[in-house]
């Protein structure tokens, strides 16, 4: 599981007091989906942030919403479950979204969590999911992520 060398930053550490957050989530794998967004929602509100949700249909459609937000936003937070399947278009999907991902958070200057799930089945989804028993909450994880990387970015200046 990917959670080794998990940094210990987590909600109770990071102040987001003043930090405004857009969270884009896909709907494809609704139950994943809708679990990562909740947990990501309910991540910001325990930091103090300001969390704006906004729903798209697939992994693709999230990082031109994300640019858009990007510019309106002190960061934002993309989430949704791509879980392969018996052709390449997984990889095609999961290689465009962080590609796209990354290419905002340095093009606007603004962070940008990739919560993405790219799993090879639905368990896996699951236990990345932040449901009872998950051994990994990335929803939550993205959040955190996003709302310290402002932070970081305040102190530089």
């Amino acid at each position: 599981m990917s959670k080794e060398g998990l940094p210990t930053i987590d909600a109770g550490t990071v102040d987001g007091t003043g930090i405004t957050v857009a969270v884009v989530t896909a709907t494809w794998n609704e139950e994943i989906c809708d679990q990562l967004h909740r947990r990501a929602m309910d991540t910001a509100k325990e930091c103090g942030a300001e969390a704006t949700g906004i729903r798209v249909v697939g992994a693709l459609e999230i990082p031109v919403v994300a640019q858009a937000a990007a510019r309106k936003y002190d960061a934002v937070v993309a989430l949704g479950c791509v879980i392969r399947g018996g052709t390449p278009h997984f990889d095609y999907v999961c290689d465009s979204v962080t590609q796209g991902l990354t290419r905002i958070a340095l093009d606007e200057s603004t962070p940008v969590a990739n919560g993405v799930l790219t799993t090879n089945d639905a368990q896996q989804a699951r236990d990345r999911a932040g449901f009872e028993g998950s051994v990994e909450d990335k929803g939550a994880e993205a959040m955190v992520a996003a709302l310290d990387t402002v932070a970081k970015l305040r102190k530089i200046g």
